[in-house]
């Protein structure tokens, strides 16, 4: 079928409605056969495993579920592009590739096991203060925050109104929660994003509101904000 384009026009920050909110879907890439065990980074060439498809097909399923969505997103790397084709299938529409969405970058530590990763000294600043820590030869936690907000800030102005779905990775959806709840950076290891799961975030030029996190079941025509 003929891909669908949003009718909405683009407009600027500075004419964006402020009351006008955007519905924000983060989807985390599904299931690799790397998950778990070593940290990829933006290596490119690891693709979904056979249970990653079938993650990206059930969220395909929720997310289709909806009456609108305006456009689809997906961080330029291989397992999420996979895991927004049968979104995008099921809302028939094409995906749009946004750098802004790409997974934090790792420098040195770019494939390395994640069982040796948390034998070094400095995988305890990771977890407890992340604002403090760049990676060797790669991005700093508060770099990759800024970069993903800025990004989803930047979308939610094109989309004044409309619904949008924004497939990335694990940090920087937990980043981008964290920044919405007003949680600190250094409490942003504290939220758990499953492969494929779902988080929701209502975001207009007064702030983000955050109507889900992590959901992987329950049916996306049940949220809204209170």
């Amino acid at each position: 079928m003929a891909n669908t384009k949003p009718k909405s026009k683009t407009r600027s920050s500075s004419t964006s409605p402020r009351g006008t909110p955007t519905t924000i879907l983060l989807v985390r890439h599904g299931q690799t056969p790397t998950t778990g065990k070593v940290l990829p980074g933006r290596a490119k060439g690891l693709s979904l495993a056979d249970a990653g498809r079938a993650q990206a097909e059930i969220a395909a399923e929720r997310i289709g579920a909806l009456k609108r969505v305006d456009a689809i997103y997906s961080s330029p790397l291989e397992r999420a592009k996979e895991t927004a084709a049968p979104i995008a299938k099921a809302c028939r529409l094409r995906t749009r590739v946004s750098r802004g969405l790409l997974e934090c970058d790792f420098g040195e530590w770019t494939g390395a096991e994640l069982k040796k990763l948390m034998k070094l000294p400095e995988w305890e600043t990771v977890q407890r203060s992340p604002s403090t820590f760049r990676f060797p030869g790669g991005e700093s936690f508060l770099e990759m925050q800024t970069r993903m907000v800025s990004t989803l800030d930047a979308l939610r102005v094109e989309h004044p109104g409309g619904t949008i779905v924004c497939v990335s990775h694990a940090d920087t959806i937990k980043a981008a929660v964290a920044h919405a709840m007003g949680t600190h950076l250094d409490l942003f290891q504290r939220i758990v994003i499953s492969p494929a799961s779902v988080s929701a975030i209502v975001w207009s030029g007064g702030g983000p509101v955050v109507l889900a996190v992590n959901s992987t079941g329950r049916p996306l025509t049940e949220l809204q904000p209170s």
